[in-house]
């Protein structure tokens, strides 16, 4: 093939055109110019104290740029420095919509400047430094004056109570059945010519189920002392098994009767969970307690000791506050307290002034509690169906009522 050449009038026509073309190739995207950069940067920018802390927080808050370019920015980044330091140090990064950044890592009493810098790809555009800013603590955290209101209600009216009781005049608690019936089950016994059985359930002393059932086998020992008949308690803690054998002890002395106290009244079994029950359901088996009393803690192992006591016709009395456990005891077991009635049988039983003056002020603490439920749910329904302002405003304050504030 023969080369062709090409005519001077060609060579000047195409050679324009392939410059043109090569130009229009290799040509780079058309940059916006960022003439909106410096409205990309924060105004206003505060750097204050955030209230109510340990003096180990500054807040700052600043002002969006206005929003023209503002799909180009990613975010903006907060910088620190000490007030006699021109380095300022990167802190945090917050998303293009965030106008708030908490900085936790300051130190009490000292003094802070900051910049926060509008990041666009990687260039970040900066602001002007802040005055200088100091965490401090404050005494009193005035956003809890709301619970500082409800304690003072609640000790206000546990307060008159123990007073109210202690002048003689009596309150009105509601009967109990399982604790009214402790003196029939303990007659039963006495009868029978059969022991009693007492369970404080498997936890130890640090845990205040235990502790309830503790103090109301004090009243069952006065009762067994004084009536002269066996209490058998097996145990599954050292600890409890101490507390006992003193509780018991103490009982028998007041009773006249101390010569009468056995340590053995008291045994250890073992810290197993279904070791120590199996034990349990053999000294039922075996003795055949005219009365069980199974008051404490109690998990998996509360069905198998309540049927084997309903299997030897035993009257049983329960009690405890795992919800889970409840309604096997309350199958099997003739006398149930249920949660908070574990509780409150010490005051129950006693009659003591501080302990009912407790136990009627914490109830109006449960009734304000429940009017200011009732209320919110009434207001906020009517709020919602027929938006009335008023309802509206009343059910935003009972929730600033129950609220913490930040």
């Amino acid at each position: 093939m023969k080369n062709v050449p090409i005519s001077y009038p060609t060579f000047f026509i195409i050679l324009p055109l392939l410059i043109i073309l090569n130009s229009a190739l290799t040509a780079q995207p058309e940059v916006t110019p960022i003439d909106s950069a410096a409205a990309l940067i924060p105004r206003n920018i505060t750097a204050k104290d955030f209230k109510y802390d340990r003096g180990e927080t500054i807040e700052l808050n600043w002002k969006p740029a206005d929003r023209v370019n503002q799909e180009m920015l990613d975010g903006y980044e907060v910088y620190r420095a000490e007030e006699s330091s021109d380095s300022f140090v990167s802190i945090g990064f917050t998303g293009p919509d965030v106008t708030r950044f908490k900085d936790n890592g300051v130190v009490s009493e000292k003094r802070y400047r900051y910049r926060v810098a509008a990041i666009v790809g990687d260039v970040p555009y900066l602001s002007e430094a802040t005055p200088p800013a100091s965490p401090t603590m404050e005494l009193v955290n005035f956003n809890l004056a709301n619970l500082f209101i409800i304690g003072c209600l609640i000790a206000g009216a546990v307060t008159y109570f123990i007073g109210h009781a202690r002048r003689g005049k009596k309150l009105f608690i509601r009967k109990i059945a399982g604790l009214e019936a402790i003196d029939e089950a303990i007659g039963r016994a006495t009868e029978m010519g059969r022991p009693i059985l007492f369970v404080p359930g498997i936890n130890d002393m640090d845990d205040v189920q235990t502790i309830a059932g503790i103090t109301l086998l004090g009243r069952v020992a006065k009762v067994v002392a004084d009536y002269d008949i066996k209490i058998n308690m097996p145990v599954s803690r050292s600890i409890v098994m101490t507390t006992a054998r003193e509780t018991i002890k103490e009982a028998y002395m007041g009773a006249g009767r101390p010569d009468a106290y056995n340590d053995d009244m008291v045994r250890y079994i073992t810290d197993e969970q279904f070791g120590y029950v199996a034990a349990v359901d053999g000294i039922m088996v075996r003795e055949k307690p005219a009365t069980c009393f199974y008051l404490g803690a109690f998990y998996a192992e509360s069905l198998i000791l309540a049927e084997t006591g309903n299997s030897i016709g035993a009257i049983q009395i329960a009690g405890t506050a795992q919800p889970a456990q409840l309604p096997f005891f309350v199958a099997a077991c003739d006398y149930t307290l249920i949660g908070e009635e574990l509780f409150a049988a010490s005051a129950y039983l006693s009659n003591e002034p501080k302990q009912l003056g407790s136990l009627k002020g914490q109830d109006v603490g449960k009734l304000l509690a429940m009017v200011v439920i009732i209320v919110g749910v009434v207001a906020a329904t009517i709020s919602q169906s027929w938006n009335i302002a008023f309802f509206t405003r009343l059910y935003d304050l009972m929730i600033k009522l129950f609220t913490v504030q930040n």
